[in-house]
């Protein structure tokens, strides 16, 4: 058991002896070269160019959360490059976030392509007595990332500057330790990430089931069994013989109903295909006039986001209401008409949407429908007898997937844990390799 001392520091609480407390700027290889931060404004501004026009490639916060240094397609032309030599990342630099999400940093590979690094970015060259891969890992633990929201009040999405990078306490241990730190963790934390990318395959395919589980319901039924007819519809094909088929507005109508003096504040949002409730008083710095515009919905009624349907193909565009409460008039309000369960529409519609039937649909600017465009498609209703049946069927089928993927999901939450603490016990010393 090797000899600890106190630190002095509450965050970092004891090291081993002989291992040094010092500032990041005191691991700098020079004050000239040591930190830099990214090109700013006209610095960079037109000098960005595309692949065929550059051969110098720019780097940015991107590259540095997906560790990923061949992503991305911003480029400058050779004379850009030489005016912005200063800026010019090197294999072993490191690179640190300092917007958006604090915390963040990555060392700069061996293959690296010749470039620069964009105004998102702070580049850090290490003197040699130090290991970039040990400095990373100390970076992005706690033993800093707890300084970090010190320095920035608390607030993770603040910007950084170098000014606080220079003045983060770290922890130096000597440089063969540095290594075997280093060693021990990169084979660690491998074992950690193929557990954890195990998981999120057997997530993958836990989604993909239920998707099928839904589409097959809703457009096969449930009777193996019953005599089936074409439905003209080429991504559905067959449906049961029994099966009405007729666009959107025979179903539902519009909903328009304003929230004029403010009659309904119960706020609602669409959100990962569920609508979720809000807080109406921290709802992104509207005023409260701003929901005199807002539609109130009823319970049954069907949210549908109709905006931006080229570009956006990943945000689930429809939801139940589940109460009555207030929703932003640019989605379409689908109200029930007749007797029908709104339920069973929409896990229909909401096959047509991961099936990205709706991708296809939108025009203008905002390459969006509106309720005369899209009550016009065509969909298909079992009785209601049926609708029913259905129903209860997926509720219970998908409540089960859905619990084993909320299983899998604290799995994962637990191993993002473990790798956290191991990292943090290492770095530090509380643990020796």
């Amino acid at each position: 058991m090797r000899e600890m001392k106190d630190s002095g520091y509450p965050w970092l609480g004891d090291i081993p002896r002989g291992w040094i407390i010092c500032r990041i700027k005191n691991l700098f290889i020079d004050n000239k070269d040591g930190i830099k931060v990214g090109p700013f404004g006209s610095s960079l501004g037109s000098a960005v160019v595309s692949e065929d026009e550059g051969q110098y490639k720019i780097y940015g916060q991107a590259n540095l959360i997906r560790r990923d240094f061949e992503y991305g397609d911003n480029y400058v032309k050779e004379e850009d490059y030489h005016r912005l030599i200063g800026y010019k990342v090197l294999p072993g630099d490191i690179t640190v976030s300092m917007m958006g999400t604090i915390g963040k940093c990555s060392v700069v590979p061996d293959n690296i392509q010749a470039g620069i690094m964009d105004s998102h970015l702070i580049k850090i060259r290490l003197k040699s007595e130090f290991v970039p891969k040990y400095f990373e890992y100390l970076y992005e633990s706690d033993a800093v990332y707890t300084q970090l929201l010190l320095k920035n009040k608390g607030s993770i999405m603040t910007g950084l500057n170098s000014s606080i990078v220079k003045g983060v306490y770290f922890i130096e241990p000597p440089l063969d330790e540095q290594q075997a730190i280093v060693d021990f963790l990169d084979s660690k934390c491998a074992e950690i990430d193929a557990l954890s990318e195990d998981i999120q395959k057997e997530i993958e395919t836990l989604e993909a089931y239920k998707k099928s589980v839904i589409t097959e319901a809703v457009t096969k039924g449930l009777d193996p069994d019953v005599e089936m007819k074409d439905s003209g519809i080429e991504w559905v094909g067959k449906i049961p013989a029994t099966w009405e088929i007729h666009p959107v507005y025979c179903y539902f109508g519009e909903r328009k109903n304003k929230n004029y003096a403010l009659q309904e504040q119960n706020l609602l949002s669409l959100s990962y295909g569920k609508i979720i409730r809000k807080d109406i008083d921290t709802a992104g710095g509207l005023l409260p006039a701003s929901f005199n515009t807002y539609n109130i919905v009823e319970a049954d009624d069907i949210i549908i986001r109709p905006t931006d349907l080229q570009n956006d193909k990943r945000s689930l565009r429809t939801g139940l209401v589940t109460e009555r409460g207030i929703i932003t008039s640019a989605y379409i309000n689908l109200a029930p008409k007749g007797d029908i369960n709104s339920q069973y529409f929409h896990y229909l519609l909401h096959s047509y949407d991961v099936q990205k039937v709706f991708y296809n649909m939108g025009n203008g600017v905002r390459q969006g429908l509106n309720y005369s465009e899209f009550s016009k498609m065509m969909v298909f209703s079992p009785t209601r007898a049926e609708q029913d049946e259905i129903v209860v069927f997926l509720n219970q089928k998908c409540d089960e997937i859905e619990t084993i993927i909320a299983d899998k999901q604290k799995q994962l939450e637990v191993l993002a844990e473990y790798k956290k603490s191991v990292i943090y016990e290492y770095v530090t010393g509380k643990k020796e390799v």
